[in-house]
C-alpha cells in the first residue's frame, strides 16, 4: 500500500495577500506569524494553501477549483438552504456568485461562486 503524501494547493494570483485573506476567512484557515502568502488548517488535517505572485492576468476556466463541502448529508431543500447561506457569508467577503446548478435526481444542487481575483470554486 502506498504511503499517504500531504500535498499544498498553489494559487497563482496578482495580489497574494489579499487572496490568502480571502481564503482564511472563507475556510476557517490561518496565516502563519510572519508568512504572507501562505494558509494554513489550524487542526493541521486540511492541505496548506500557497499564493504566488505571477505577473499575468487569469483568462479561462481553472482547471482544477476548490469545492467548499458545507452540504454534505443533506439533500433537496435542507442542502440548498445551506449552500445559499455559505453564499450569503462568503459574498461580503468578496466572492461574486456566478450560478446555481440544481439537483436533478442524480446530482444533488451546487453553487458556482469566484474568489476576489476570480477563481471559480463551488459551493457543495
Amino acid at each position: 500500500m502506498a504511503a499517504v503524501r500531504k500535498f499544498q494547493v498553489t494559487f497563482d494570483c496578482a495580489d497574494p495577500e489579499r487572496v490568502a485573506r480571502f481564503w482564511c476567512e472563507a475556510l476557517g484557515y490561518v496565516m502563519p506569524d510572519g508568512v504572507d502568502c501562505v494558509a494554513q488548517d489550524p487542526t493541521g488535517v486540511g492541505p496548506r494553501l500557497y499564493f504566488q505572485r505571477v505577473p499575468e492576468d487569469k483568462v479561462v476556466k481553472n482547471r482544477v477549483h476548490l469545492d467548499v463541502r458545507v452540504g454534505t448529508g443533506l439533500v433537496g431543500d435542507e442542502r440548498l438552504a445551506a449552500l445559499r447561506a455559505e453564499q450569503a457569508r462568503l459574498e461580503p467577503l468578496g466572492a461574486v456568485y456566478l450560478y446555481t446548478q440544481y439537483a436533478d435526481g442524480e446530482e444533488e444542487s451546487c453553487i458556482t461562486m469566484q474568489d476576489v481575483e476570480g477563481n471559480e470554486f463551488c459551493l457543495d
